[in-house]
């Protein structure tokens, strides 16, 4: 396989990756990771440098679009960001000292379960219980678009929210994995926001984490352009369309999509664990 159709392969992988990534708010690195070590043969490192050039490009490429719609909370999400960027840190500083393959099935299990709750029937409709004092002074409560006109939702359980996404920093941390799938449960299932709210602002908060850890294999020299480039340019355009898709999309099919894909994570997760991968 010559430079020319290595790019291009990867460009379609980027591309289909972007539209997932943005489509479930999980990030393109879902896709690419598996993609270039299992396919291509890259070096795990090198994957998770231009993954997360990935996330970054299908953050800032949906995030434009939902913020522009009306989609996205982004008080909310530059408040959550705190807890995820500590667990973040944490989960950097203990990774020497927790058994990897061990939490790793275990998170699989999780995500298997999260699978399950994410199908389970939620009417979307005006939220009409009173509010939190606390998410009252924050003024985390919204609106968003539907087919009917602006829909308003309140935000709940913010300290189970909270707790949830310093979880996912920790476990980020850890195990080298977006936690963009625990950004949209905690926030679909915890929270109780409109699950297209959940996703765009899922997909807002992952540039801004992907963003600093980018730094750090930037840093190291695991980000290679001539790898990194054809992945910016096809989660990209990938990113644009998902965006344009969500929009229109009905939620039951993206609950199923969003589903699929954190099986899908699940599996490999453990077959990687057991078989001694990455």
């Amino acid at each position: 396989m010559n430079i020319l159709e290595f790019s291009l392969f990867v460009w379609v992988g980027a591309f289909t990756a972007g539209f997932l990534g943005s489509l479930t708010g999980l990030g393109g690195g879902v896709v690419i990771v598996p993609l270039l070590t299992s396919v291509f043969s890259v070096d795990i490192r090198y994957a998770v440098g231009a993954s997360l050039v990935s996330v970054i490009a299908t953050s800032s490429g949906a995030a434009s679009t939902y913020i522009k719609k009306g989609f996205t909370n982004l008080r909310l999400g530059m408040f959550l960001e705190v807890a995820t960027t500590i667990g973040a840190i944490i989960g950097a500083l203990i990774a020497t000292f927790v058994s990897v393959k061990a939490l790793t099935i275990v998170l699989a299990i999780v995500l298997l379960y999260s699978a399950y709750l994410s199908q389970q029937p939620r009417i979307e409709s005006p939220d009409t219980e009173s509010s939190d004092p606390f998410v009252d002074h924050l003024r985390l409560n919204g609106t968003y678009p539907t087919t009917d006109g602006l829909m308003s939702y309140q935000v709940h359980a913010v300290p189970v929210g909270f707790s949830v996404m310093l979880v996912a920093g920790v476990l980020s941390g850890l195990l080298g994995i977006g936690s963009g799938a625990f950004k949209v449960l905690a926030m679909d299932q915890a929270m109780r926001l409109p699950f297209k709210v959940s996703t765009t602002t899922s997909n807002f908060m992952i540039g801004v984490t992907a963003a600093a850890s980018a730094g750090v294999y930037l840093a190291r020299g695991y980000i290679d352009p001539g790898l990194s480039m054809p992945v910016m340019l096809g989660v990209l355009p990938g990113a644009f369309l998902g965006a344009r898709v969500l929009v229109g999309a009905k939620t039951q099919i993206l609950r199923t999509i969003f589903s699929f894909v954190l099986v899908v994570m699940a599996f490999k997760m453990v077959y990687n664990s057991l078989t001694g991968g990455q």
